[in-house]
C-alpha cells in the first residue's frame, strides 16, 4: 500500500513517555512503517506543517501523515479524537504505564526540557533562532500549542496522576473496544502481535529511549535545530 496518507492502519493515542519510540520501532518491525513520531517532526521539513496545525489552520491529516503507516506520540497523539474518525479502519493503541512512574518519568524528560526552554537562557535562544529563522524557534512554538500540553506543565504529581488516568478512560470510552488495545510495551510483542493478526517476530521486543537517552537525544535535537532552517 502507497504511504501517501489516505491510509493510516495505526493510530497510537498513547501521551508520550508511554514508551512510545519502543512502539513505534515495534510497529515498523511489524511492517507498519514507516511510523509516525515526535522525533519524524524535528528532524523532516514536517515542522511548518504541525506548526500551522497546532495554530488552528486547516491542514489535511493527508498532508500531515504522508508517508507514513502509522503514528504514535505527540504531536498526533494530542488529536487522537479527530485521527480516529478520520481514518475510520485504523486499529488504536493506547500506550500506558503506571500513572506515578509517568509522572516521574515526564518530569525528568519532557516537563524538564519545557522549563529549560522557558527559562531566560532558553528564550534567548528562541529570539536568536527566530531572528535568524532556524527551526528551534519554529519546533518549541508549535510543542508549546500542542493541545493539552500547557496545562500539564502547571499541574502538580497528584494532578497529573488524574489527567493521565483521565485521558486512559476517555480513549477507552470514546474507541470500540474491538478496535482498541491498552497497551504497556512491557508486555512485548504477543498482545501487540494478536491484535494486529500478525506473527511474532523471533527478536526481543525493542526498548528505546530511557530518560537519560532523552535527555541526550533532547540536547542533539536543540543543537540540529539552532543550525537548521
Amino acid at each position: 500500500m502507497e504511504c501517501d496518507g489516505r491510509h493510516v492502519d495505526v493510530i497510537g493515542a498513547g501521551y508520550g513517555r508511554t514508551g512510545t519510540l519502543s512502539l513505534k520501532s515495534a510497529l515498523e518491525q511489524l511492517g507498519f512503517g514507516p511510523c509516525h513520531h515526535m522525533a519524524e517532526v524535528v528532524h523532516s521539513e514536517q515542522a511548518r506543517a504541525w506548526h500551522a496545525k497546532t495554530h488552528g489552520q486547516p491542514v489535511p491529516w493527508e498532508t500531515l501523515f504522508s508517508g507514513y503507516r502509522s503514528s504514535v506520540d505527540w504531536p498526533s497523539a494530542a488529536y487522537w479524537r479527530e485521527t480516529t474518525a478520520h481514518y475510520k479502519e485504523a486499529k488504536v493503541v493506547l500506550s500506558v504505564r503506571d500513572p506515578r512512574s509517568w509522572v516521574a518519568s515526564m518530569r525528568a524528560t519532557i516537563l524538564a526540557q519545557h522549563k529549560a526552554l522557558h527559562s531566560p537562557p532558553g528564550q534567548v535562544l528562541y529570539k536568536l533562532s527566530s531572528l535568524l529563522g532556524t527551526r528551534f524557534a519554529l519546533i518549541l512554538d508549535m510543542v508549546s500549542s500542542l493541545p493539552e500540553l500547557q496545562s500539564l506543565v502547571q499541574l502538580d504529581d497528584e494532578g497529573l496522576v488524574a489527567w493521565f488516568e483521565r485521558h486512559t478512560a476517555e480513549v477507552v470510552e470514546a474507541v470500540p473496544a474491538e478496535r482498541l488495545l491498552v497497551y504497556d510495551v512491557r508486555q512485548g510483542w504477543e498482545p501487540l502481535c494478536e491484535f494486529l493478526e500478525v506473527p511474532v517476530p523471533d527478536g526481543p521486543f525493542p526498548q528505546v529511549n530511557d530518560s537519560a537517552q532523552f535527555t541526550s537525544q533532547a540536547r542533539r535535537a536543540i543543537r540540529w535545530m539552532l543550525r537548521t532552517r
